[in-house]
């Protein structure tokens, strides 16, 4: 009896010895912790987009179509630019007498809005390049016995409140003058000649042709005057801006050697830069 208990008893514990073995050989190492996921990569900027003042009330240079949208010919162009330039623009409908407040303000990055380039207006912001030449016409009725400018001394005269065509009639009437009609827009102005409440307009040639020509049965007709000086337009940028002013100078240059320009502009005036805009006795355009 003792042997075989002896012997049941070395083989238990052979089995207990060989499954303590097999459970060490088949234990398992604990998984790695898992890698920490990499941080997502911040999105990139928003590209800044310029905005872009304009008086939308100035055909053909800038104005609203049936939808509401802003186009022209300063609208063309800025286009042609910002798309050189490698930048994107917004163009929000400005009233002038407010323009250049919202510019200084940085409410506006840059206006296009037939600008003329004056030496008081560079003291508070900085003007492109020229883009456009201009000279100030004046709009009466096709009987009109008016011949030149000095014949509005002291006639009724609408103008264009802040403009150039404000500033000539004010040289030549004084700055007290009652006769002076200002006007938020210069449409506004031509359909008060129509009317009978002005005897003359006093304009930017560019908007008083593209009057003119369009609205044949008002019986308009144009008059320029030796002492209408040049006036040419340009891209105002807020005072001390450098860089957007670099972009828009190169920018420019780059549509005028490439044809752009050229195609803008022929698009509107029917002819190349420097040609006489078509108009009953004309020329070109300011503000």
């Amino acid at each position: 009896m003792s042997s075989i208990t002896t012997r049941r008893f070395l083989q238990t514990a052979a089995t207990l010895l060989v499954g303590i073995v097999l459970a060490a050989c088949g234990k398992q190492e604990p998984a790695p912790a898992p890698k920490a996921a990499a941080p997502a990569a911040a999105p990139a900027p928003a590209a800044k987009v310029y905005v872009v003042g304009t008086d939308a009330a100035y055909a053909p240079f800038e104005s609203q179509n049936e939808k509401g949208e802003i186009v022209g010919f300063d609208i063309d162009v800025v286009k042609a630019l910002a798309q050189k330039a490698g930048i994107e623009v917004k163009f929000v409908n400005t009233p002038w007498e407010g323009i250049f407040n919202a510019l200084n303000q940085g409410d506006r990055d840059l206006l296009v809005s037939a600008v003329t380039i004056t030496d008081e207006r560079k003291q508070s912001m900085d003007f492109s390049n020229p883009y456009f030449d201009a000279q100030q016409l004046m709009a009466v009725k096709s009987n009109s016995k008016i011949a030149k400018f000095a014949d509005l001394k002291k006639l009724k005269v609408g103008v264009q409140n802040g403009t150039t065509g404000d500033e000539v009639v004010t040289k030549l009437q004084g700055k007290d003058s009652a006769n002076i009609k200002r006007f938020e827009s210069t449409p506004l102005a031509l359909k008060e000649l129509e009317a009978g409440g002005v005897d003359a307009v006093v304009a930017d040639n560019g908007v008083v042709i593209h009057y003119v020509n369009n609205n044949v049965g008002a019986k308009f007709k144009t008059i320029s005057d030796a002492s209408f000086v040049a006036e040419q337009y340009g891209i105002p940028v807020k005072k001390g801006n450098a860089e957007l002013l670099a972009k828009i100078n190169k920018a420019l240059a780059d549509i005028k050697a490439d044809g752009t320009y050229d195609k803008i502009y022929a698009s509107y005036f029917g002819a190349a830069p420097g040609a006489p805009v078509a108009a009953a006795p004309a020329a070109a355009a300011s503000k």
